[in-house]
C-alpha cells in the first residue's frame, strides 16, 4: 500500500517534496523522527508512515476526523523533512 491510499481527496503538490524526505528516510531514520514529534503528531505518524495502516483506520482509531489526521500528517512530515534537511542553503554558521 501506499502513503496516498486513502479514501479522501485531499492532494496538495506542496506535500510531494516532504513526503519524498520523509519516505527517503530508513526505518531506524523514521522512528526516530517520529519520536522527536510532538506528542500529539506521534500516533498519527507511527500508524500510517510506520505501521502502514489505511488514513481510514488510523483516524478511527484515534477518534479524529480524516481530514485532521491529513493536516497531522502534513505537520509531522513538514517537522521531520526540516530535521533531517540540515540548514537551509547558504546558511553556513
Amino acid at each position: 500500500m501506499r502513503d496516498d491510499d486513502y479514501d479522501l481527496d485531499v492532494v496538495d503538490p506542496e506535500d510531494a517534496r516532504l513526503e519524498q524526505l520523509v519516505a527517503a528516510l530508513n526505518p531506524a531514520d523514521l522512528e526516530a523522527a517520529i519520536a522527536r514529534l510532538p506528542h500529539d503528531l506521534q500516533a498519527a505518524a507511527t500508524g500510517v508512515l510506520v505501521q502502514r495502516r489505511t488514513y481510514s483506520d488510523v483516524s478511527q482509531e484515534l477518534g479524529i476526523r480524516q481530514p485532521e489526521l491529513v493536516r497531522a500528517l502534513r505537520r509531522a512530515r513538514g517537522i521531520m523533512a526540516r530535521l533531517h534537511a540540515g540548514p537551509p542553503e547558504g546558511d553556513h554558521a
